[in-house]
């Protein structure tokens, strides 16, 4: 396995065949040489975000010029259920840690969330401001972790929003879990009544509350929309501990771990 990975766009991923030479500039060939101190020789993983992972060997490293030979060509698959984390905005930057974790961990898509309990609030050019950080992050914990994958950040939603959001997901035959302590059930529980009748390709999605914790009324709306309250052990977690908890659990279930 290889030491790093780099993230290269999906035209230069689709022209490198196995046996050719490739070239990386710009950002990634400076952080590659100048940052991880990549070296003539080493081995590296190159990274699409759609599946797709080059294992190459680095020919001559250079301040902003990274050349490399592609040894390997692997087309990694989706997930049979994809997972998708629902993070409610957090203070102290909880809900980045959660999102953080949950890339690492094999969450495929991530969604802020401004929940009523939310102290932080996003709006005008904070938002985009904002995004470009979660992108940035979720890029960052991708190459880290090594996934060909790279989970998508969806828009920002309200509560009125997601609630419309679970209905059409709940339709479709997804689950999705809103994690709460007055739940009866756990999330093991709803995750195998499930998965006993799902239809291929359908996800599940993990809605996560602010410090503060998910309103009744929040709550009221969701359970309405379709969805299922579920409860996570004993012992109320952090926003940011939470979703990735539940994401190792509902993977285990599906056979991804």
């Amino acid at each position: 396995m290889s030491n790093h990975s780099f993230v290269i766009s999906a035209e230069q991923g689709a022209l490198a065949l196995v046996g050719e030479t490739l070239e990386l500039t710009g950002a990634e060939a400076h952080h590659a040489v100048a940052v991880k101190r990549v070296s003539s020789g080493e081995e590296l993983d190159l990274l699409d975000g759609t599946g797709l992972r080059l294992r190459v060997k680095v020919l001559d490293a250079s301040k902003e010029l990274l050349r490399v030979i592609v040894l390997e060509r692997l087309q990694e698959v989706p997930p049979a259920h994809p997972i998708g984390l629902v993070q409610a905005l957090a203070k102290g930057d909880r809900d980045l840690q959660a999102v953080e974790s949950a890339v690492e961990l094999g969450v495929f898509t991530v969604r802020p969330w401004q929940a009523d309990r939310s102290i932080v609030r996003w709006s005008g050019s904070k938002t985009e401001k904002a995004m470009a950080k979660w992108r940035s992050l979720v890029r960052s914990a991708q190459k880290q972790s090594r996934r060909a994958f790279e989970p998508e950040v969806l828009e920002p939603v309200n509560t009125k929003t997601l609630s419309t959001q679970i209905r059409h997901l709940c339709e479709s035959g997804e689950l999705v879990l809103i994690l709460h302590e007055a739940a009866q059930l756990s999330v093991a529980q709803e995750t195998q009544n499930w998965l006993s009748q799902a239809s291929k390709q359908a996800g599940v999605t993990l809605v996560v509350g602010p410090e503060g914790g998910i309103s009744d009324a929040e709550l009221e709306q969701f359970v309405a929309a379709g969805a299922r309250p579920a409860l996570l052990g004993q012992h109320v977690l952090r926003a940011s501990t939470a979703g990735p908890a539940a994401l190792v659990l509902v993977r285990h279930l599906l056979g991804e771990l």
